[in-house]
């Protein structure tokens, strides 16, 4: 029989060897291999996140440190109107003479009342087992979870495990410490060649996008960051002289210790009340209910008027969100879990929002990013709707 299709037709089909069923078929298996190796690769990354997971939250740090400078500059901007990287060495300069200060001012004082304050403690936490010992309860355990000259004099082998332990916590501390303070000041001389360097792996069509919402979680990171440093200045200063006027030994430390407890939310006021507690409590029940209580009432007006009016424009989460999150990082990564996880959260919520609710879902909460102007220099961008624009 003659084959209808003509020559030219089956000479190109011989040439060829598809058909449309074999070019499916072919489309199908390379859709699957590109869809079984995007989840390998992000099943790799997820398991080298999850190992080095400690070094990537030094590395935040470092961000969140760039953004506190670039914060300082910013402000120095309507006063000192020179280049910014001036502007950056001038707050890197003023931070180290601050902190020398500091160290220099607090070396004679600091350590003294330091001991004072703990010696104080030891002793009411000696009365308070007492007191709990006659009704049953064993504060510290059986073995005496306090005492620890049976860690220095039980065997030497013992000795030497814990001393290599506190050298090596140190040393992890200062080079953690050190690591932070360099990649926050690298971070901010030129945060713009890093942040490219992120938006290039991104595919050329959503770079404008994923530009502008690096810009918001830069901004809310310098909003959230400079509010909790004013909190802590606040609280630092009002407790401080509040407990010098009681009485309590060791005020400073005790105020200062109060304000640091701020920077983790809801738990760090909690912990920060139980020195109070203790070293007021040799001054006999009325100081240690007026040092509580006064120290109850400025942490519950900072909490909930004065925070929330620093906080308004960098983080709105709700309470029971924000304490899971503590709760689950510091679980999962201990201390500095703890106190990042609130910093993690903002630039977490900003992601969820831009890229999943907005892009995925379909639903417009704010003005387009890409309709958004970025502010002059810095690692934080503000950015402006366009019918703001002049």
């Amino acid at each position: 029989m003659n084959d209808p299709t003509p020559g030219q037709d089956r000479i190109r089909a011989a040439a060829s060897g598809d058909n449309p069923a074999d070019e499916a078929a072919r489309a199908g298996r390379l859709n699957l291999l590109t869809a079984g190796l995007t989840l390998l690769a992000a099943g790799v990354c997820l398991f080298l996140a999850w190992k080095a997971v400690s070094s990537l939250l030094v590395i935040f740090a470092g961000v969140l440190f760039a953004s506190f400078l670039d914060a300082c500059a910013l402000a120095l901007a309507p006063v000192l109107p020179v280049n910014r990287p001036w502007r950056l060495t001038l707050v890197v300069l003023l931070l180290t003479a601050l902190l020398a200060f500091a160290l220099v001012w607090g070396a004679g004082k600091l350590p003294e009342q330091t001991r004072l304050l703990l010696k104080v403690m030891d002793t009411q936490l000696d009365v308070l087992q007492a007191h709990l010992l006659s009704f049953g309860v064993d504060l510290f355990g059986p073995e005496g979870g306090r005492d620890f000259t049976r860690w220095f004099f039980s065997d030497q082998g013992r000795f030497f495990s814990h001393a290599q332990m506190v050298i090596g916590t140190a040393s992890n501390f200062l080079t953690d410490a050190l690591v932070i303070l360099f990649l926050g000041i690298l971070f901010a001389f030129d945060p713009a060649s890093y942040r490219e360097s992120l938006v290039l792996l991104i595919r050329r069509p959503y770079r404008a996008r994923v530009r502008g919402v690096m810009n918001e979680m830069g901004n809310v990171l310098r909003l959230w960051l400079v509010g909790q440093v004013i909190r802590i200045v606040l609280m630092t200063l009002c407790v401080w002289p509040i407990l010098y006027l009681i009485g309590l030994p060791g005020p400073f430390v005790l105020g200062l210790q109060a304000g640091l407890s701020n920077f983790v939310p809801y738990l760090g006021p909690i912990v920060a009340a139980v020195p109070i507690g203790l070293v007021a409590m040799p001054l006999g029940l009325s100081v240690t209910v007026w040092a509580v209580g006064i120290y109850t009432a400025v942490q519950s007006l900072e909490g909930y008027v004065i925070g929330p009016l620093i906080q308004r424009q960098a983080v709105e989460l709700p309470p029971a969100w924000t304490l899971v999150a503590i709760v689950l990082l510091g679980a999962l990564f201990g201390v500095m879990g703890i106190a990042l996880a609130m910093p993690l959260v903002a630039i977490g919520r900003v992601a969820v929002l831009r890229f999943y609710v907005e892009d995925c879902l379909g639903d417009r909460l704010s003005a387009p990013v890409e309709d958004m102007r970025v502010k002059s220099g810095g690692l934080a961008w503000t950015l402006w709707p366009r019918r703001h624009q002049r």
